[in-house]
């Protein structure tokens, strides 16, 4: 039975975005839908890997199978389609940890092109207010969080618009209202000729910079289930 730890800041690896890089297309500010896809896997799995060290350094399980109602194992972090059953829908999460029922769900989303965006970041907004929903309705107590990946050249216009929805859909600090609030959201910006996240993007202080989703993960649930089985303390 693990104690909690401090929740490591997310680790990915510039090289790693940089090879996926270089399928971006400047002249239709476009990165091809596979490539994207391994961006939101790189996250996935770096989100995995630092809620298992927090949890005190328990197994990640990997999965392929996307209708299993229970984890594999009782005690693990599960990367890989996680199905929840929530109030509103069934939903799939690319990260989850639910001992006891959901403690903490995730998802990862890419926006790929400039056009997209342009089009569909609303869709987006609309599609994480509804699996926080799904989730809080039927479990209220658990942790919603996302991370949103965009290349920086496909910002453009929508770059205020874009931070200042995701701003308003996090933060949700209560178990008991704000069904539709996630608990933590990152705003992932990174340049693909180098791979390298932008440092100026959310701007400083922000609550959506990747440096601020240990942080945010790690009081919540402090707050929520420390001291509560499988954490009890020595």
């Amino acid at each position: 039975m693990a104690n909690l730890q401090k929740m490591p800041a997310l680790a990915l690896c510039s090289e790693d975005l940089a090879n996926i890089g270089r399928h971006w297309d400047d002249i239709t500010f476009a990165l091809p839908k596979k490539q994207g896809e391994l961006v939101g896997k790189l996250c996935d799995h770096a989100v995995g890997k630092a809620l298992a060290t927090m949890l005190g350094g328990i197994t990640v399980c990997y999965s392929t199978k996307s209708k299993a109602l229970l984890p594999p194992q009782p005690d693990c972090v599960e990367v890989g389609p996680a199905r929840v059953i929530g109030g509103i829908r069934p939903q799939n999460f690319d990260v989850a940890y639910r001992p006891d029922g959901v403690r903490f769900a995730y998802d990862s989303k890419t926006l790929n092109t400039r056009a997209s965006l342009s089009k569909n970041y609303q869709n987006m907004i609309n599609d994480l207010g509804t699996e926080a929903a799904t989730v809080h309705t039927r479990f209220p107590s658990a942790i919603v969080a996302f991370v949103v990946a965009v290349p920086e050249p496909c910002l453009a216009t929508h770059r205020q618009n874009l931070t200042s929805a995701l701003t308003r859909l996090c933060n949700r600090r209560t178990t008991n209202g704000d069904v539709h609030k996630a608990e933590v959201i990152a705003l992932m910006v990174w340049h693909p000729a180098t791979g390298a996240i932008d440092l100026d993007w959310p701007p400083p202080g922000s609550l959506l910079r990747m440096e601020n989703f240990s942080e945010q993960v790690e009081a919540c649930y402090a707050d929520r289930f420390a001291g509560m089985p499988p954490h009890n303390e020595d």
